[in-house]
């Protein structure tokens, strides 16, 4: 089907400065990608994947060059070009979309001058022409109301808006490649369907070669030709989508297949007539913003007439995209941020009307994971003084809650010598083990869990999903889990909570939600989960079967 690549990476070695955990970035890789196709290149963090993206830019760092190898584009090798020539080639030849755009965007510049700049720099038309080519352009990759948007600044866009400008961005002179890099990672599951479908679009009427960067095998199942899988820096597995979705062979690639969030079956563990641990009743939380002497204020129901029971042992999942109000739920049961009205009852008490002094000896008991481990751990403390602060601050002796830390970092699959180290010592995964380890430091009864997975590692993921249920089960825990990514919710949780402009729309056990979903809004979320039609569990079971 593809013969002439249009880009040959052979046999790329970077190495890295001496100290870190192994010698090379990347060690002798080779693939090609070709005009017309999409190529998935995939793999967890530190795999190698984007710093391979960028080295076909000629983006890397100054202290990282290539130790051996070629880049040819078109036959011509990018390593051995110029910087001027370097940037010729970059945007017209060759462009790029970044995994966050609010940092690659220039905040200081409108929608209008970032893209115009693309043309301006290579010399293309006039102040006329180049305006009327980014209306086009906005046009094309769908934005609502182009002529306004284009005068707005990156802040004021939504995430599925602003990745809409990097793309229009990178298509400005019509290259023949494209580089994507972890585009949909930060995005709800119906923005990253709606981005997933214009890249599809967009290569299929440019005829475009597309180097797709991903951890996820669901995406890849949904766009990807051929597939590259990377561990550690070493391409260990390529050949089409359908050999290395249904038949994979390295046992990294199987690993991460079956680490793919999966529907599972969920046997009543809690009992209706169980005792209530947490009742939420009518909880109703408004914010309001702007307004002036001419002008009313901006009124936002981001929680609106909550209500729903949790049980000791049980796991409750609040699923909806981003301003669904399902964050604010989870920080107005933790009295994180004051409620409008309803009440929350905690132990058969409304913690509602409670003040800070009062609500304290209650707030030991119900405990949060926060979202990213990195902001929420203090930089300048230990992990040991991270996990003794609250034990210690609620009258617990010191030399008991440094044993009490120490017997949670193992509970968390943590090292003992993890107690002396820096939250910045650590990968994701591990400094979410750590934000899960401080939560239970005080043996909570109740531990909402908000999005403490979606920024992992599929396979970290998996990791800490089975952990969560590993104590749970050990320590009777109620969990509300909170996430945009129904198939994690699906995995771990006992009902479901679907959450749409701070109203619960839909509610029941994951089979129900799944199979017979009854509001549109949850049929839209199910329709746009990533490889949904693609069963990993069969792929792994199958290979196991042909082995035997």
């Amino acid at each position: 089907m593809f013969r002439t690549p249009l880009l040959s990476v052979q046999n790329l070695s970077i190495p890295l400065p001496t100290g870190l955990d192994r010698q090379y970035a990347v060690e002798t890789i080779s693939y090609d990608l070709h005009a017309g196709e999409i190529l998935c290149v995939v793999g967890e963090s530190g795999s190698g994947k984007s710093m391979t993206a960028n080295a076909i830019m000629g983006l890397l760092p100054s202290y990282l060059k290539p130790s051996s190898g070629r880049i040819l584009f078109r036959g011509r090798d990018l390593l051995a070009m110029s910087e001027s020539e370097l940037e010729r080639e970059r945007g017209r030849s060759v462009a790029m979309v970044f995994q966050e755009p609010l940092s690659a965007l220039n905040p200081l510049m409108t929608v209008r001058d970032q893209i115009a700049e693309v043309m301006e720099v290579h010399g293309e038309g006039n102040a006329a022409t180049r305006d009327q080519r980014v209306l086009d352009l906005l046009n094309y990759v769908g934005l609502p109301d182009p002529q306004i948007l284009r005068d707005a600044y990156p802040f004021r866009l939504s995430g599925g808006q602003r990745q809409r400008v990097m793309i229009a961005m990178a298509l400005a002179l019509e290259p023949a490649m494209l580089i994507a890099d972890e585009p949909t990672t930060a995005l709800d599951v119906t923005t990253q369907a709606q981005i997933l479908e214009l890249i599809r679009r967009i290569q299929r009427a440019k005829g475009m070669g597309v180097m797709f960067v991903t951890h996820d095998f669901g995406v890849v199942a949904d766009i990807a030709d051929r597939v590259v899988v990377m561990e550690r820096g070493l391409v260990v597995e390529q050949g089409t989508a359908d050999e290395v979705l249904n038949r994979p062979k390295h046992p990294y690639t199987r690993r991460l297949i079956a680490a793919v969030p999966r529907r599972e079956a969920h046997a009543a563990r809690v009992t209706a007539d169980k005792e209530p641990l947490l009742e939420v009743k009518g909880l109703r939380k408004v914010y309001r913003s702007g307004g002036g002497f001419f002008s009313k204020p901006r009124v936002v129901n981001a929680v609106n007439d909550i209500s729903f029971t949790l049980r000791r042992g049980e796991t409750l999942g609040i699923v909806g995209e981003s301003g669904s109000g399902k964050s604010t739920l989870g920080r107005c049961i933790l009295k994180l941020t004051n409620v409008d009205g309803g009440e929350v009852l905690f132990r058969g008490q409304d913690v509602v009307p409670l003040s800070a002094g009062a609500f304290r000896p209650m707030r030991k008991h119900m405990q949060m994971i926060f979202q990213d481990p990195f902001a929420s751990l203090n930089p300048r403390q230990t992990i040991g003084r991270i996990l003794t602060d609250g034990p210690v601050a609620n009258g617990v002796p010191y030399e008991q809650a440094e044993a009490k830390a120490r017997e949670l970092l193992g509970l968390v699959g943590l090292n003992a010598s993890a107690f002396d180290r820096y939250p910045h010592e650590f990968s994701g995964g591990q400094r979410q083990r750590v934000g899960i380890a401080r939560a239970l430091a005080l043996e909570p009864e109740l531990l909402v869990a908000d999005e403490s997975v979606s920024a992992l590692d599929v396979s970290v993921q998996a990791q800490v999903l089975e952990l969560l249920q590993d104590l749970q089960q050990k320590l009777n825990l109620a969990i509300i889990f909170i996430t945009h990514d129904l198939r994690v919710a699906a995995q771990i949780c006992d009902r479901i909570v679907v959450m749409y402009r701070g109203e619960i729309v839909e509610n029941g056990p994951p089979d129900q939600i799944f199979d017979a979903p009854r509001h549109a809004y949850t049929q839209r979320l199910i329709a746009a989960i990533p490889g949904r039609e693609w069963n990993p569990r069969a792929a792994v079971i199958d290979l196991k079967e042909n082995q035997e």
